[in-house]
Formats: structure tokens, sequence, C-alpha cells
């Protein structure tokens, strides 16, 4: 409840009166402390809240330990303190195999995609989940998991794709807010080729820019037109700091 009401966050945290037909297909959401990045993500659960829910969300977030396989799904279930969420394990059985391999070793220890896992519970949601966590992040990779990705999901107008990613970290809050916003408008321009290729030659330090590529070409196939920036900050808006970490909620809509 706090990142809704945080003077960051959307302001409203209550249940919506109706709900309208589900347009956001995928989207990018920050994965640091709740109180640093939280109220950037409540901006896109806000904007979830509103729609109907879907049945299967994909969390695909970067792999921060090192361990387990390149790119890896695992088919355990997630508890946290609102409960447990299954693991949609047909559709993980589906994807799994040379690119996306199953492997419950790099989730023992991360962060990037259970800490999107109590927004939904918040909402209220009964899903199943699919959790991929991406060490190797090539453009080559990225791409194709997100290709098979979307060929699994081709046929069904029921599952959304998240990422999981924060944007700059530790540089100058001029620096963070010029380059995040280079990425963030390859984003809003939907071009996964252009986001990579900027992210490399500028040197902007955004730890989920595989899984966000995954992510825009998982959702290619489901009709995805447009894309739009709901929410950017920095810690530096928390609290004074020298060095800051960029967070952006961003919707990708049929």
């Amino acid at each position: 409840m706090r990142c809704f009401k945080s003077t960051l966050g959307p302001g409203d945290h209550t249940p919506p009166k109706t709900v309208k037909k589900r347009t956001i297909l995928g989207a990018l959401s920050p994965h640091a402390g709740y109180a640093y990045s939280g109220p950037v993500a409540a901006h896109l659960y806000r904007e979830l809240w509103n729609q109907k829910p879907p049945a299967t969300v994909i969390i695909i977030g970067p792999n921060h330990t090192g361990m387990g396989a390149g790119v890896s799904v695992s088919d355990d279930d997630f508890e946290t303190p609102f409960g447990v969420v299954k693991a949609d394990r047909e559709l993980i059985s589906e994807i799994s195999g040379d690119t996306i391999m199953l492997d419950q070793a790099a989730h023992m220890f991360e962060h990037s995609i259970e800490v999107q896992i109590p927004f939904m519970q918040y909402l209220g949601w009964d899903v199943k989940m699919v959790p991929i966590c991406m060490a190797t992040q090539d453009l080559d990779t990225a791409i194709r998991v997100g290709t098979e990705i979307g060929e699994a999901i081709s046929d069904r107008d029921d599952v959304l794709v998240i990422s999981s990613s924060d944007m700059s970290h530790y540089v100058p809050e001029k620096t963070a807010k010029e380059h995040d916003r280079l990425a963030i408008d390859r984003i809003l321009n939907l071009d996964s080729k252009a986001l990579y290729e900027t992210v490399i030659s500028k040197n902007i330090t955004m730890c989920g820019v595989g899984p966000t590529i995954s992510m825009m070409e998982a959702t290619k196939s489901s009709g995805v037109s447009k894309a739009k920036l709901l929410k950017y900050a920095t810690s530096g808006d928390i609290q004074p700091m020298r060095e800051v970490v960029g967070y952006a909620s961003i919707s990708l809509e049929k």
C-alpha cells in the first residue's frame, strides 16, 4: 500500500469499481528495494489493476548471482507472505529446451523475479507464473528467447509478459536521466535491436536489457502496437545521494 500511496506512486491504492478489457500485453517493471523502486512499479500495477487479469504472467529477470544456466526457467511455486503463486507447468514444459533450460539453481537467491509477485497478489490476481532468469543477455539470445516465448503464447490472449529491470546503476543523476531517456525512447519505439545497440554503445548499466528485449519480441506476435512510459524516477528522488539508480515503468499495449 505504501508504494501506491507514496508521493512518487500513483496515489490510488483501492480496487477499481469496474475493470476493462485487457490491452497491456507486456511491461517493464523495476526490481530494487520497495522503498526505492516500489512507487515506480506501483504505476504499472495500478494500470494493470484497471484491466481484466491475465491467467498467466511470464516474468523475465536478469541473473544477478551467476548461478545456473544461461537462461533458466523454474517450475517451482513461489510463496510470499501473501500466499502461493503456482507455476504454469504446462507452459513451462512447452518453452523448455535448448535455449530456455529447466534449472532451479539460478532462482535460488535471485530477487529480480520474486519482487514482482507481491504486487500481483496485492491486486488479488489468481494467476500462474513462468519465471525466467537470464544470465546470457546478448542480442541473439534475447531475441531467440522472446521468439520462442512468442510462439508458445501466440494462440493465447490471457498471458502477460513482464521484464524486470532497473535502468542506470550508480551514476550521477544527470547521467542516469540522460542515458535512461535514450533507452526508454528505444522501448517506446518498440525497437529492440536499437535498444541493445544504445545500451552497449552508451555503456548504459541497465541490468535487464536482455529480459526487456525478450519481452518486446515475445509480445510482437500478440499485436503490440504502442508503448507508454508510466513513470520514471531515480533513487535520488527518495533520498539525496551522489550516485543513483534509475527506475522505469513502461506498458506495451495493443
